[in-house]
């Protein structure tokens, strides 16, 4: 994976409202292609890299109350199926956050393959939507109102080709 370009983002209701943004800083995936052309796809994301761009908000958030990354440290996803690359496919898969799993579908548009000629290497590209249910996860607090159980994510992937 490269990156320098690729991101992990999320935005989440607040109130009824308004919409808080973040990004994970930290993550990595897997993306491997067997010679059928079916894609065995998965990530996990490092929860202490949350970040909202409020210090505060997001030392809070990292605690007990919600993500508990002293006891969760990470977030996985992982395609039930492997999948056929297209122009655009859903990918069917499960986050595991600590003892809970939840279903989750990714929306996927792909990007397609290009030489970089920095380095020679094929890079590959996609992005990526869908929604987790926090609540399913025991990310709480469950206050009905307060914030949205529906967390919709957005994923931006390029990767590299190995060595």
């Amino acid at each position: 994976m490269d990156e320098h370009h690729s991101s992990v983002g999320f935005s989440v209701r607040h109130l009824g409202i308004s919409k808080v943004r973040g990004r994970f800083t930290n993550f990595e995936t897997e993306f491997a292609v067997d010679e059928a052309g079916l894609a065995t796809i998965g990530a996990t994301i490092h929860l202490a890299s949350f970040d909202t761009g409020n210090a505060g908000r997001d030392e809070h958030v990292r605690t007990a109350d919600f993500l508990d990354v002293a006891n969760r440290p990470t977030l996985t996803f992982r395609a039930t199926a492997p999948v056929r690359i297209a122009e655009s496919f859903t990918v069917e898969g499960e986050a595991t956050f600590g003892d809970k799993t939840t279903p989750v579908t990714l929306e996927v548009e792909w990007g397609g393959v290009q030489q970089h000629p920095g380095d020679d290497k094929l890079h590959a590209g996609f992005s990526a939507t869908g929604s987790i249910d926090r609540t399913a996860l025991g990310v709480g607090p469950v206050a009905p109102g307060f914030l949205s159980s529906a967390v919709k994510i957005e994923l931006e992937i390029q990767l590299v080709e190995p060595a």
